[in-house]
């Protein structure tokens, strides 16, 4: 299915209102191509309109150089260089910052020494998803009293499991190859092979091909971490690279390690007909989630299917079926270290995180040390040597610097280098990215949980206000017969507030984390997430409107059930005002809090925003 944005504006002058302010739209005239403008988040191209529909199109005089060579195909570089930009690794990092350099007018390449999309597309997030939609169905076919609610009987749900992993193979396959032609459409080179850094803004590929980069970013990613005593046969003891392949559904399988990757496949397993145990070092289960939310999912999510587990204890040796042995677990007590005890399981899959793929990038040729095999960054994702010092024109981003080993992380800081490398300082906000659990229901999260701001709050002097809201009161949740969940948001209360004048009117409202556990969960976190990264204080999102019945209404919920001192009526918009950006195509969120696109000099408005409140809070550009 096709979607897509419009604009449209009428053919003359006209003035729109925004509260007691306005602004003006001027016509402008039509152009040949379109400008893949970033607004609201947004990357689609939103103004490629026709005069015919009173649309927008920009002017070709009114758009910079660079932006001109992004949109007719890749840069001509540097004269000193091969090229502006070369991008060591090509999964979804890599490919976020290819593009946006592309559009910024670079001439880029990127490396690859083994399949385009690395570990997302290849044996991570998106086979997952594949496997995770059919135990999806599954699970609501095996439902006899969830069907039987709404009027619907079925036969027996079965599987065909070699149907079920071409369904995830020939995803990846899709995904790869659309990721593949977006590169070459837009004039990227794909240069094969592993790449090596020989110095200073020098890259070795393949055997003894040389290119040298104005600028360089490693994005080379992660593998699969395996502890010591771990044996992997890739048939019976298998990292999620093996078990994306679905080659076989056991019996009863173990599942060492109970954060994102666990959990998702104990979903998979158990849906199939597994029998899970989960096997956890720390003294609870998903240790990295908001404790309250981790005992609610552990509720729905573990106690009624056939999964038990141990907690506090190490594998400390598995060792793979064979000869008809079954695979054995030997576990260690976390904390005396004693043995514990022996499983013996049909298959074992370790799921205890990932581990940066970093070995032979020749990082010693330019003094860089490893952290733990993280190459070791600023906020900025420039590389620091071993003196610590920067290393000019040497970024990295994703997994390869373990700041936040997302795949839309490691994109995220991939733009942000770019933006860098072409003039604009930027900094990533890391708390406002969220992060997704695709269980059934579904678990996210974004900024700090509940220990973590009032470590925050004690720390730098103020109090925390918590509010809660239940899926069990949506009325779509309750149309879908899902009522089980929660949405919980953390928020600071100014210092200064809380001590002179607490509930008496309103605090700077800031969100220091929400976090959801539900139906469609990992949709509905964005909401919060962009209010965090925007710096939208509680005050002011509270006032938007939800549709209704849609399940966002638990965050519409969620915003009001906050403590937020007494508000007589909205906040007032203060007057608008635009500034200056560094790059007239781009625009600023300027004091009135709305987002500006300037069209060669001549501003429009596009998606009111909230106004900005407070020091915390500084002006964003987009």
């Amino acid at each position: 299915m096709q979607t897509s944005l419009s604009l449209s504006i009428p053919s003359s002058s006209s003035i729109v209102a925004r509260s007691n302010h306005a602004m003006e739209f001027t016509s402008v005239s039509t152009a040949s191509k379109p400008l893949n403008l970033r607004f609201c988040g947004l990357r689609r191209e939103v103004l490629s309109f026709t005069s015919d529909s009173r649309r927008v199109r920009l002017p070709s005089h009114g758009v910079p150089a660079r932006v001109i060579a992004a949109l007719s195909g890749n840069g001509s570089g540097a004269k000193s260089f091969d090229y502006d930009l070369v991008i060591i690794g090509a999964g979804v990092g890599g490919h976020g910052a290819a593009l946006h350099a592309v559009e910024k007018g670079l001439k880029t390449a990127i490396i690859e020494g083994d399949v385009m999309g690395g570990t997302c597309v290849n044996r991570g997030c998106v086979p997952s998803k594949a496997l995770l939609a059919v135990s999806g169905r599954m699970r609501e076919l095996q439902n006899e009293h969830h069907l039987k609610s709404f009027g619907i009987q079925v036969a027996a749900a079965d599987y065909d499991r070699q149907a079920v992993a071409d369904h995830a193979n020939n995803l990846a396959s899709k995904i790869r190859n659309n990721l593949t032609n977006s590169l070459k459409a837009l004039g990227v080179d794909i240069l094969t092979g592993f790449g090596t850094i020989l110095g200073p803004q020098k890259v070795k590929y393949g055997k003894d091909n040389v290119v040298t980069a104005k600028d360089i970013i490693i994005a080379t990613g992660s593998v699969p971490f395996v502890p010591k005593g771990v044996e992997v046969d890739g048939k019976t003891v298998i990292t999620s690279d093996h078990a994306l392949k679905l080659e076989s559904v056991p019996d009863w399988i173990a599942i060492v390690g109970s954060g994102y990757i666990g959990l998702e496949f104990s979903d998979v397993y158990t849906a199939l007909g597994s029998e899970v145990t989960f096997i956890e070092a720390l003294d609870q289960l998903m240790p990295g989630f908001d404790p309250e939310i981790s005992k609610l999912a552990q509720r729905v999510l573990i106690n009624p299917r056939k999964i038990d587990y141990y907690t506090g204890v190490f594998a400390t040796k598995i060792t793979p079926a064979k000869d008809g042995k079954p695979v054995t677990i030997e576990l260690t007590d976390a904390k005396t270290k004693e043995p514990k005890d022996t499983l013996e399981v049909d298959a074992a899959l370790i799921a205890t995180g990932r581990a940066p793929y970093t070995q032979g990038l020749g990082l010693e040729n330019i003094n860089v040390v490893t952290q733990r095999g993280f190459v070791p960054v600023d906020e900025r994702m420039q590389v620091i040597d071993a003196n610590g010092k920067l290393v000019p024109h040497l970024y990295c981003i994703g997994d390869a610097n373990g700041k936040m080993m997302l795949a839309h992380a490691a994109s995220a800081q991939g733009i942000s280098v770019v933006e860098q490398v072409t003039g604009r300082d930027h900094i990533l906000n890391h708390l406002s990215i969220p992060a997704a659990c695709f269980t059934h229901p579904e678990i996210s999260m974004v900024g700090l949980t509940e220990p973590q701001a009032r470590e925050k709050a004690q720390k730098e002097g103020f109090e925390i206000s918590i509010a809660k809201t239940s899926f069990k009161a949506n009325t779509k949740a309750l149309a879908e017969n899902e009522g089980e969940g929660l949405a919980k948001e953390t928020k600071s209360l100014d210092s200064s507030v809380v001590r002179d004048y607490i509930w008496e009117r309103p605090d700077n409202g800031e969100i220091l984390g929400v976090h959801i556990f539900g139906l469609h969960a990992a949709d509905l976190i964005h909401e919060a997430s962009n209010a965090i990264a925007m710096g939208t204080p509680i005050q002011d999102i509270k006032f938007a409107v939800h549709a209704h019945p849609t399940l966002s209404e638990v965050l519409d919920e969620l915003y009001k059930a906050a403590k937020i001192g007494h508000l007589t009526g909205i906040p007032k918009v203060p007057t608008f005002e635009v500034l200056q950006p560094q790059d007239p195509t781009i625009g600023l969120l300027g004091s009135g809090g709305a987002f500006v696109a300037h069209l060669g000099s001549k501003p429009f408005s596009a998606c009111p925003l909230p106004p900005v409140h407070g020091s915390r809070h500084p002006t964003h550009q987009s």
